[in-house]
């Protein structure tokens, strides 16, 4: 069974395969990393802000953002190896070419991404 990024990958793919060519590999790639930076970016915030309500002093904003930019090499790292070449094919193979909307797609990291925004405004 394919992940949530997995099927947006690849919808992300074929959508823009027409139009792009091989360029649509780096824009899919990049739709899924910002996809995950952004998830990880609100849950981080989220829990920074949690514990900075909590009185709890876990960690200083300067450490959350070196954190936070290890995760996000690891992700493309982790991406970039996860879909070149045969686990694309894979994918693409065994997609149900469902419908949705490429709007919605690319409003919910920006989505992610305000709602972090906010919430790292909780002092």
């Amino acid at each position: 069974m394919a992940s949530f990024t997995d099927t947006n990958y690849i919808y992300i793919f074929n959508h823009y395969k027409k139009k792009y060519g091989k360029k649509s590999i780096n824009i899919a790639l990049l739709y899924v990393c910002l996809l995950e930076f952004s998830f990880i970016l609100a849950i981080g915030s989220f829990l920074k802000a949690f514990a900075s309500q909590m009185k709890m002093s876990v960690l200083s904003i300067s450490k959350f953002w070196v954190l936070y930019a290890i995760i996000a090499l690891f992700i493309i790292s982790k991406n970039w190896m996860r879909y070149n070449g045969r686990k694309r094919n894979i994918l693409n193979a065994k997609n149900k070419h469902k419908k949705s909307s490429i709007f919605l797609l690319w409003i919910l990291p920006l989505g992610c991404i305000a709602i972090a925004l906010i919430l790292l405004q909780v002092p």
